[in-house]
């Protein structure tokens, strides 16, 4: 039943994000004349040459990247894939054919960021629930999973590329503006998939290591790791502490490390999300009056 559950929210989610991308490339990117990378910026090169309608080429275009996903991706990752491309085509087709539009009074600047917003949560949401849209979806997909490349730093090289060709049809201004979108929907992208909220995780290796770990859950109630480490010069077996804490804690941190040792050394790490009982990002509130049962 989990399971069954967990696959209905991913392919919800997927829906309400290849939603949100196929409004805003309908009501932003065509209606202002603006270009987009990947894919689907050749579905749009199509269109202008071709008077064909993007729902049709966005399909027809991923069918080949969707056999070359079956290489790379398992079985979950491609149906998810295929479901995702079937969806985009569905609400390119359906934006097109309802009577909605955004009134932005031609301002380009707004439409940038517009298509950029639009297009980065749309595409996020579906990246974080396992999905892609197709297209150079799957080649950076299958990037991020060979080499660890994020999704979207790849997918804005992909997106240059393709803008380039667009020159063909668009003016400076307008590829300006159409740059400012892919920025823009790149940014979106890793914040949506990362999560708006990165923890921050500290290494901490010192001599007073036992009461720095015993502040820091007192005073903080934030939990403590001991590692096992070795040093790389004299090869002296010491203790490294962990601590995941959140942002507005690291001073409260280093306050109690040097209360208790001033030569302590800190190595600070982005920690893009944390699991797991016990774990919150906000402080935990602490009580004037604690039960003494």
């Amino acid at each position: 039943m989990q399971k069954l559950w967990r696959t209905a929210r991913d392919l919800l989610m997927i829906t309400i994000g290849c939603g949100l991308y196929g409004f805003g490339l309908v009501t932003v990117n065509i209606a202002n004349h603006l270009a987009e990378g990947g894919i689907t910026g050749i579905t749009l090169l199509i269109r202008f040459w071709w008077h064909i309608d993007p729902a049709y080429t966005t399909f027809l275009l991923n069918i080949p990247l969707v056999l070359l996903g079956y290489r790379y991706l398992g079985k979950r990752a491609l149906a998810y894939t295929i479901y995702g491309t079937v969806m985009l085509s569905f609400w390119l087709f359906v934006w097109q054919r309802l009577p909605v539009s955004l009134n932005i009074n031609h301002d380009l600047f707004i439409a940038g960021l517009l298509a950029g917003i639009f297009g980065g949560v749309g595409s996020g949401l579906v990246y974080r629930f396992g999905g892609t849209t197709g297209g150079s979806d799957v080649i950076a997909r299958i990037l991020e999973k060979q080499t660890g490349t994020p999704m979207g730093k790849s997918l804005l090289i992909f997106d240059i590329i393709v803008l380039g060709i667009s020159l063909s049809y668009l003016n400076l201004e307008l590829m300006m503006y159409t740059l400012l979108a892919s920025y823009v929907f790149s940014r979106i992208v890793d914040f949506t998939v990362e999560g708006a909220y990165a923890a921050k995780g500290l290494l901490i290796i010192s001599d007073e290591n036992q009461p720095i770990a015993q502040a820091i859950m007192a005073e903080l109630e934030r939990g403590v790791t001991y590692l096992d480490g070795e040093g790389g010069y004299q090869n002296a077996h010491r203790q490294v502490l962990y601590a995941v804490v959140s942002p507005t804690e690291v001073a409260a941190v280093k306050r109690i490390i040097n209360r208790f040792d001033h030569h302590a050394f800190i190595s600070i790490i982005d920690v893009h999300e944390a699991l797991g009982e016990g774990f919150t990002y906000a402080r935990p509130v602490r009580r004037l009056l604690r039960s003494k049962s």
